[in-house]
């Protein structure tokens, strides 16, 4: 399967191989995106986001088209139901468009959605759980659309909570005792170019979720702002070094400190809205997750065990992959990688 993650400044793309017990990595491409292709993970030229994933195709070499493409969890309806447990598929079916209007805040007509059984109620005999999750049609529409265009064969539409579920039992095992991450609250954070997204997950599963309009872009615009280079200018510079000796103390500590505090926030907000399970450790993802400093100033600020997340370490790799540029592009590749984790399906 390749996973596809569309973001605001770059198109992902990993494909994967699943093995008895493992997964192989056999090949992947980043390629960016035109300034304003997508905007707040939403597409808004389409030629300029085919244009770059045809490119990262190209790069990638891929030995299947298959692919698997998700929408923001914002824009997506995700529900447990409870119905009774003789009802069969096409049953549950019928029950969820009669009763749409409870479940979905848009007109039916308008909706792509599926479900999956969870099992027998644990509190009601004879009732079952069932997992509803619901979108508009156009997002579907218009992620498939770009993935034909661009010469791939759309397999599965996902969710990015799904995804970050999906990779978290490859991290995990970098949390020690990789046992006691299973059942305590890790917070994970994936800091893209112009937005964060905060999750807690506990036993695998998202219980709270937070999207907050900031990211690596802000530190990238500074650097061009201050030292009057290009956005590629800034973003080789940011990655590489070699900026004035100011640079620490003028522009990266300022973005550090509002980074670490907008990470905070998130995690205030995760109690103030009632949740009393405490979050023990703290993963950090994303492109800019790799930023000098970033870890050490969280784990000084919180006090918890911080991670940068690799989702490739227990991975086989395919030989013609550079081994020391794949690690250094892992932390960005989360959402990519867990979608591309549906080829064990």
């Amino acid at each position: 399967m390749v996973g596809i993650d569309i973001g605001s400044t770059t198109v992902k793309l990993l494909e994967l191989k699943s093995r008895p017990g493992h997964y192989q990595v056999d090949s992947y491409a980043m390629h960016p995106l035109r300034e304003g292709a997508v905007v707040e993970r939403r597409i808004r030229h389409m030629q300029d986001v085919v244009t770059a994933l045809r490119a990262a195709v190209e790069q990638a070499q891929l030995h299947t088209r298959r692919a698997c493409v998700a929408v923001p969890a914002g824009a997506a309806i995700t529900k447990t139901l409870t119905f009774p447990a003789s009802l069969n598929d096409d049953e549950i079916e019928a029950r969820i468009q009669l009763e749409s209007d409870k479940h979905i805040p848009f007109p039916f007509a308008e909706v792509a959605f599926d479900f999956q059984r969870l099992g027998p109620n644990a509190r009601y005999d004879g009732q079952q759980d069932v997992l509803l999750v619901a979108c508009r049609q156009q997002d579907v529409s218009q992620l498939t659309e770009a993935l034909l265009q661009a010469g791939l064969e759309p397999d599965a539409l996902d969710v990015e909570t799904f995804a970050m579920e999906r990779i978290f039992g490859e991290l995990r095992h970098q949390l020690q005792p990789p046992q006691a991450a299973e059942d305590d609250c890790v917070a994970l954070v994936d800091i893209g170019a112009t937005m964060n997204s905060f999750h807690v997950l506990r036993q695998g599963r998202v219980i709270y979720s937070r999207d907050t309009v900031f990211g690596g872009r802000q530190l990238t615009e500074e650097i061009c702002s201050r030292y009057a280079l290009s956005l590629e200018e800034a973003g080789l510079a940011k990655k590489r070094g070699g900026l004035p000796d100011d640079y620490s103390r003028e522009v990266l500590e300022p973005f550090l400190d509002a980074l670490v505090q907008q990470i905070g926030r998130s995690l205030q907000l995760y109690y103030t809205a009632g949740r009393q399970l405490e979050v023990k450790r703290l993963m950090v993802a994303g492109g800019s997750s790799v930023v000098p400093g970033l870890s050490e100033r969280l784990a000084q600020g919180s006090g918890m065990e911080v991670a940068i997340a690799n989702p490739f370490l227990r991975m086989k790799i395919n030989s013609r992959i550079d081994l020391h540029t794949l690690a250094g592009e892992a932390p960005a590749m989360l959402t990519a990688c867990g979608l591309a984790m549906r080829a064990r399906r």
